[in-house]
Order: C-alpha cells, then structure tokens, then sequence
C-alpha cells in the first residue's frame, strides 16, 4: 500500500531504527531530544494513529507486549526491513526537494489589506515579540547543549535559530514601514486596481 509520509512518522522510523520500544517511549525521546521542535507530538492520539498505520503498511511490526503491575500493557514495536528503506528514501527525498507546504503566516500576509495598516503594525509586532522569545530558547539551548553534543544532534535547532533570526528581521521591518508610512494601502484603491486589471472575464 502506498504511505503518505509525515514527520512524526519519519520520528517513530527513525527512533525504532535505534531500538524496539513502545509509543511512550518514543514519546518521551522526541521530547527530551527536543525533536517536539519539529515534530508535533501534542496529542498521543497522534502518535498511536500514525504507530497504527504504519503497522498496516508493514514498515513496522509488533515485537513483544509487556506487562507488570505497576503499569498497564505496552506493546513494543520494531522496525521492518521495509520500514528502513522508507525511512531512508524519506530523508533523500526530504533533504534534496524543497516540498510545497502552506503554512498560515504567509496566507495571512497575502490578505494583509483586510486590516488597517495600523492593525497589521500592532499583530505584527506581537509576532515579532514572540519570535524574539522564541529565538532567545533557542539560542540558550545551543548555547549550552553545543558543547556537549556532537552537531548533528543540534542541526535543526541551527535551523531554526538561522530561520528564526531571519522572520525576525523581515517582520520588525515590516513594522516599521507600516508604523512610518512606507508600505500602507487604501482598500478603495485596492479594489479598484483588482476592478481595473484583475479581471479576467469576457
């Protein structure tokens, strides 16, 4: 069967590559390698959904179910030799191609003239308070994990850290140039630019 891949998929592939091991403890690695970052781990229900699915596909299998008395049943899950090869062409494939994703902020910055300039400053600069936050955890967790583990284990923070800083920039000057007048608009004139060249119609 054909499998829609998925980052936290590629997560459960990966950590069973290490070893065989039940969904809480995928789980707690994902979140204390701070791979949470990048893979969405919100909801457990998340997890076990895609654990079932790639059960069904055969890129994983059943090793052993566990029980004792303090806890209730684990299954314990390994990877397949098919799990592996998809594992790997995930990543040749995820790495060399760039893929089409749509994420809210720029779908939110291609309606910007909904609001005012004014209401787009003020949402704006929130954000950018927040991405300073943001860039500041990251900055203090390679700060004190870079010297204690090897680089590979922090790339996608570095990741992070580079395209954070850059949002950052873009977005502050962005909202300094509504707050000053620089980059404004009026919908009136708006909808007659869309009225005068925007339609196709015949």
């Amino acid at each position: 069967m054909t499998f829609r891949r998925s980052p936290l998929a590629l997560a459960v592939l990966a950590l069973l590559i290490e070893e065989p091991m039940h969904p809480y403890r995928m789980q707690q690695l994902i979140r204390q390698r701070s791979k949470d970052q990048v893979v969405n781990v919100g909801h457990r229900a998340s997890l076990y959904k895609t654990i079932d699915r790639l059960l069904a596909a055969d890129l994983i299998g059943v090793e052993a179910t566990t029980r004792d008395t303090a806890r209730p049943e684990r299954t314990v899950y390994a990877v397949t030799a098919a799990g592996t090869a998809a594992a790997r062409a995930w990543m040749a494939d995820m790495l060399a191609h760039p893929a089409a994703e749509f994420p809210d902020f720029p779908a939110a910055m291609s309606f910007l003239p909904l609001l005012t300039p004014a209401e787009a400053a003020e949402h704006l600069a929130s954000r950018a308070g927040a991405l300073a936050t943001r860039l500041e955890e990251i900055t203090t967790e390679l700060a004190e994990y870079g010297p204690r583990l090897p680089r590979v284990a922090l790339v996608e923070s570095e990741y992070l850290h580079a395209v954070t800083t850059a949002e950052l920039g873009w977005v502050t000057a962005i909202v300094r140039e509504l707050r000053t007048g620089t980059l404004t608009w009026d919908i009136e004139e708006l909808r007659a630019f869309a009225a005068q060249f925007g339609s196709t119609e015949k």
